[in-house]
């Protein structure tokens, strides 16, 4: 497995665990006051952290396995990044399109935020997952 592959396994892996902690600790916290009115903040500035180290954990942790592989990159692998990157931003338009819309609407800040962060991680995961079926298809065909 190529090692940009890897790292697409460890930033979807935890992309996904750290959203679905913060979410769960977020609904957890609700009970029975609104959502608006939960403290968030920390919760995603911790998920957000958390991510981000342990992303680097794990990914330095993986390289240690294979450690010629690490740092080498050839043109598939540029193409496949940027295949997975350039698609997977779409999302994160969407989200800071949705975001200004709301902003505009005056909405709470709590669901402003949570869109901005789902639209994070929407396009971690979509980027993340079209690097892996590209690495084990191939790039699609134009």
């Amino acid at each position: 497995m190529a090692s940009e592959e890897k790292r697409a396994w460890v930033m979807l892996v935890v992309t996904v665990a750290a959203y679905g902690i913060y979410v769960a600790t977020v609904l957890g916290r609700a009970g029975s006051v609104p959502l608006t009115e939960v403290p968030y903040v920390a919760p995603l500035l911790w998920s957000i952290g958390g991510a981000f180290l342990a992303s680097m954990v794990l990914f330095i942790a993986v390289s240690t396995a294979a450690p010629a592989e690490v740092g080498k990159k050839d043109q598939r692998d540029r193409e496949i990044h940027r295949y997975g990157e350039y698609t997977g931003q779409w999302f994160l338009v969407a989200g800071a399109v949705a975001a200004l819309a709301m902003a505009m609407a005056e909405l709470p800040h709590f669901w402003i935020a949570n869109v901005i962060y789902l639209g994070f991680v929407l396009s971690a995961v979509l980027g993340s997952t079209l690097k892996i079926v590209a690495y084990r298809r191939g790039l699609p065909g134009w």
